[in-house]
């Protein structure tokens, strides 16, 4: 696990990101850097003063703070969320010191973004994405012995971001005829998520949410309420997910009751009608 997170953050899209980050400090504390960028007061500024010290306290807190929330479970979705919060405060030191500094920051972050933009998962996943709230329900009742686990999410919310790679590959490891993965992005159909009770709202602590259909109603969803109707915090880890959904027992459990194909049903009738005469 660790060797491939250490191999992801090889991508030039993370060191570039976490250079940017660090790159007020270690602008400070070169000091052959920090003499040529920081003399034009007259001084040499080559410490942190208590108000720089101040925005990088305060953005330690922030970061600890947002990544428990988005569920950043490991070091490369820790640094995924933490990436915006560090670049805000670079931007704020660097104005901070010269305007222009500021100003620049800014440009070469908006280049950096457009040129390498956030890896998305590349492997297998067998997942369905509904479109619309009809073709969504239709396929719940079109065949009641499918199983389908549904991820409600949107697009901008950060958690549902991290969830994501760790969804493709749950559906790519446990997908059978009657267990099947879907997924609604209710940024879109937002009468889906009316009907289902789910906030899409930028402080919403449900997305993203996945619910567990059995024989087209809802069997059992993360995260849910408790016996007070108060939202229970759930980290969406693969591990969470299997142990939540009991997804080992139910594999277990389709593979034992396959659902039968059209010509296997033929065959059993024809071999029950010669039974009988």
């Amino acid at each position: 696990m660790l060797k491939k997170q250490l191999s992801e953050l090889t991508k030039p899209y993370y060191w570039m990101n976490i250079l940017l980050s660090i790159s007020y400090v270690v602008a400070k504390k070169c000091i052959p850097l920090c003499t040529k960028l920081f003399t034009h007061r007259g001084e040499e500024m080559c410490q942190l003063d208590s108000r720089e010290t101040e925005i990088l306290f305060f953005l330690l807190i922030v970061v600890m703070i947002r990544s428990r929330k988005t569920g950043s479970v490991t070091m490369v979705n820790y640094l995924s969320a933490s990436f915006l919060y560090t670049k805000v405060a670079n931007i704020i030191l660097w104005s901070y010191s010269d305007f222009r500094y500021g100003i620049a920051f800014l440009l070469l972050c908006v280049l950096v973004s457009s040129i390498l933009p956030e890896p998305s998962y590349r492997g297998p996943e067998h997942i369905t994405y509904f479109r619309n709230m009809q073709t969504f329900e239709e396929e719940l009742v079109r065949d009641k012995r499918i199983n389908w686990l549904i991820c409600f999410y949107t697009v901008w919310n950060p958690s549902c971001v991290n969830f994501a790679p760790i969804y493709a590959e749950l559906s790519s490891e446990y997908n059978l005829e009657n267990l099947k993965f879907g997924k609604v992005d209710i940024g879109r159909f937002p009468d889906v998520a009316q009907k289902y009770r789910i906030s899409d709202s930028s402080f919403s602590r449900q997305l993203p949410t996945v619910i567990l259909f059995k024989n087209g109603k809802e069997f059992e969803r993360r995260p849910c309420g408790d016996a007070r109707g108060k939202l229970q915090k759930f980290f969406f880890s693969a591990d969470n997910v299997r142990a939540a959904f009991g997804l080992n027992q139910l594999y277990k459990e389709c593979i034992e009751n396959p659902m039968k194909k059209p010509k296997q049903l033929i065959t059993t009738a024809t071999e029950s009608a010669k039974k009988t005469q």
